[in-house]
Formats: C-alpha cells, structure tokens, sequence
C-alpha cells in the first residue's frame, strides 16, 4: 500500500498562485523598508540554543523547536536518566540546536559577532520564516514568515517614529484597514510599582497582555494564581478600564503614577511618540493602550502591535524598543527598536478581504504555442525578444492539439497568448489573441510588445 502524504500541522504548501500573492506582500514590505534605508540580512534557520533559551520568557521557551544532536545522541545517556523522565534535563544533554523562534534575538546575536563589520546605528531587515511549537489555530501556525525591521546602536526616539510611519505605508499599501496600539514596558513598570508588586512585572505584562483573548476575569485569575495579592489586583482593575483620549489617558497616569520614576520616564517617552506622529497626518489611528504588554521579556521600552479592523484575527505587526538584548552576548549599551510583519496572517486577510492588485496574481504574460516543430524552433528566438523588453513570457514545450495548449493558458491565467502556425512564420509574425476579450490580430513582435506593455 503507498504511503499516504502529509505535513506537519501548523505548516502550509503554498501553490505557484498563492505564492505570487505572498511575493506581492514580501516585496511591498521590502520596498517599503528600503525607503527608510534599512539593509537585508539573513540568519540562519537554527542557532544554539544557549543563543535561544531564557529570552522570551517561560511560556516562550517552551515553544522552541529543539533539534536532536547529530549521530548517537541517546549514546552518552545512562539508564536511570531515562527512567527519571525528566525532560528539562535530558533536552540539555541531547540538544543543542533549535529552529529560531523570532528574527530579533538572532539579529541581536548577530551584531555581537559583526560589531567590526557595522556601522551604528545599523538598520537592518529580515524577511524569514520562524518557528514555534504553538497550538495551531487560524491564524496560527507553526512555521510562519516574519518581515522584521531593526534600528540598533540610537536611543532616539526618532526611530519609533518611523518604525510607526513604516507600518502606516505598508498597510497604506496593502490596503488593509488597521489600528495601531502604542503602550511603554516603562509604564507598565510604573503600575506594577503603584499596586505594590514590583517585582511581579513579569508576571503581570504576561497575564494582561492576554487580556483580549481570555478576559479580565480570567485575566485578574492568572495574576491571583502567580502569587499577586488581592489588594494589588483590585488597585490595577482601574487603570486597565482606562478609557478617552491618549491625551486623556496620559494626564490620568501622570496623576496615578506621581511617585514612579520609572512610569513617568515611559509618560515622557509615550508623549514624544504621539506628539511627533500626529504632526504626519498618517492614515491609521495610534491608541495608547495600556492592557498592550507583548508577552517578551527583552521590551524595555515603546512597544507597538497592530491590529486588522475588517478580518477577526490576532495581531498582524508589532514591535518595541529592548534596551537590553546585546547585552546577554557580551555586548552593553546598545539599545535597538524594531517592528515584525507577520506576512502570514497579512496573507490571510488580503484573501478573506480580496485586496490583491490585478496585476499581482499575473505570472506570465505571454504564451507562445506553435503548430509544427519549425515553428517551435521560431517560437524560442521571439520568446527571447518578448524576455529581453521585460516580459515573463512561456512556450508551451510540447507540439500537441492547440485546444490543449489553451486550455494550460487558461488554467494559468496567462492574459496573451502567441499562436505560430506556417502563415505567421512566412510573414515573421504571430497571432496574438487576448485571452479576456477573445480578440485575435496578426502583429509582428515589435507590435506583440508594444501592445502587452500598454
């Protein structure tokens, strides 16, 4: 019996069509990056998971794809190891790679190493895939596409600002209709010293910023359950149903967060963003949202997601400032900001939403088909010509019936097709027949090219 085929779950095949819809996305976004002078790099798809490990908190380490060592890897392991089942510590001895769970951290490690070969600040942007050992979900893989773009090296906030206006034209671009949260790791520092639990911080950005998907009861739970006192629960209700205006919202925390250094550093720089971004007159709204924690440990700063208003989908973009990161490679004071586009889920919605251009899901223009081997020969030299002025242009390789090779012409949609039969080779032409309006002409390759170009 053959073997029936599949894929891991969470993982998708993408068709020739679809992948023309997912290339419209990366080279919008790439485009994009360019315009703000951001420069390509790659990594690889695994790293040591001494690089991994303890970066993206407790819930995130146990979401890393950890990849077994090489050759005899249970070789080294005795017996009452195995027996004790415990899986911590038997991943420590039989592994020590894993797939990478985001762009940031590997970026991060790769500064350390080429801090000889950068200039700061360093832009840099990265478009691929990541993995993680989620439940898969819609919208939720687990292999997935990441757009990240990075500022390394500057403490201004200046790059926030157009990390914020990067995501405007993008969706500008894309046409997608979204809302931008903005909130500051600093003021949720400050709450978390006005309620009195300072040294929960970690656990209160994970469990609020869940607050979306498992509401505030369910929320208020978690914290209750990690040890955060019924007292400190009640004084946070308040000012996670904060409501108004930013400006609003901000002269509210200015008031509750008087004694907090620290929260009032993250008012200042929340402010600064705001008041620089209104002077743009960007095309989607920024909402300070103070429920918005983003569940990674290495934010220290501004951090940033957006959300699709028309398609019911988690976030499609975030990001923030992590003063920190390099440090834990050995390499202190180089604060960074960046953003991540998560191009599966903007793949999702332009299909659920239909807002691909005409032009993005065309692959090939022009089809030559030929009625004899003569002919076929001709088809190449032209097919050359239409190639060389910029056209993505075919020849059907096979000399078999012409309903056949329309019929591959349809089913690819291919807007123009080059019919060659013995008239058109003694002429040097070709019948060129719009595949759309059914209209047929006899042109010579000059007016072939000229015509697909109009």
């Amino acid at each position: 019996m053959a073997q029936q085929t599949s894929i891991p779950k969470g993982t998708r095949d993408f068709t020739p069509e679809e992948m023309v819809k997912r290339n419209y996305i990366f080279d919008t976004i790439r485009s994009v990056f360019r315009l703000y002078g951001f420069q390509q790099i790659e990594t690889p798809a695994m790293e040591n998971l001494s690089t991994l490990m303890g970066k993206y908190g407790e819930e995130g380490d146990k979401l890393l794809f950890k990849i077994l060592n090489s050759g005899d890897f249970l070789g080294k392991i005795e017996s009452e190891e195995l027996l004790q089942k415990n899986s911590i510590k038997l991943t420590n001895k039989i592994s020590e790679k894993g797939l990478r769970y985001d762009l940031t951290v590997p970026f991060a490690r790769f500064v350390v190493q080429n801090r000889d070969k950068i200039t700061f600040p360093f832009k840099r942007f990265q478009i691929q895939p990541v993995w993680r050992a989620d439940r898969p979900q819609k919208g939720r893989y687990r292999e997935f596409f990441q757009c990240d773009a990075d500022v390394v090296g500057s403490n201004s906030l200046l790059n926030e600002v157009e990390l914020i206006q990067i995501i405007n034209e993008v969706f500008r671009r894309l046409q997608i209709n979204v809302l931008i949260k903005l909130n500051n790791r600093k003021i949720l520092s400050g709450i978390a010293e006005y309620i009195g639990e300072p040294d929960h911080i970690v656990d209160i950005t994970v469990a609020i910023d869940k607050l979306d998907k498992i509401g505030l009861e369910n929320v208020n739970a978690e914290l209750l359950a990690k040890g955060i006192s019924n007292a400190a629960v009640e004084k946070l209700q308040p000012i996670l149903l904060l409501k108004g205006t930013n400006t609003e919202k901000l002269a509210q925390l200015k008031q509750t967060l008087s004694t907090s250094e620290v929260g009032q550093k993250g008012i200042e720089e929340t402010e600064t963003i705001l008041n620089a971004t209104s002077e743009l007159a960007l095309p989607y709204e920024l909402e300070l949202d103070l429920t918005l924690a983003r569940g990674l440990n290495y934010y220290t700063g501004a951090i940033l997601e957006v959300k699709a208003l028309d398609v019911a989908i988690g976030s499609i973009s975030g990001g923030g400032r992590y003063d920190n990161l390099t440090g834990v490679f050995g390499m202190n004071g180089v604060s960074g900001v960046g953003i991540s586009f998560g191009a599966d889920r903007i793949y999702d919605v332009l299909n659920q939403l239909d807002l691909y251009p005409k032009n993005a899901v065309e692959r090939t223009k022009l089809l030559f088909i030929a009625f004899g081997k003569n002919e076929l020969n001709a088809c190449v030299k032209m097919a050359a010509q239409a190639r060389s002025n910029g056209i993505n242009t075919e020849i059907y390789p096979e000399l078999t019936k012409i309903k056949k090779q329309m019929t591959y012409a349809d089913n690819n949609k291919i807007p123009f097709v080059a019919i060659v039969g013995e008239n058109e080779l003694n002429e040097g032409k070709v019948m060129l027949k719009n595949m759309q309006t059914g209209e047929q002409k006899l042109l010579s390759m000059e007016e072939v090219i000229e015509t697909i170009k109009l």
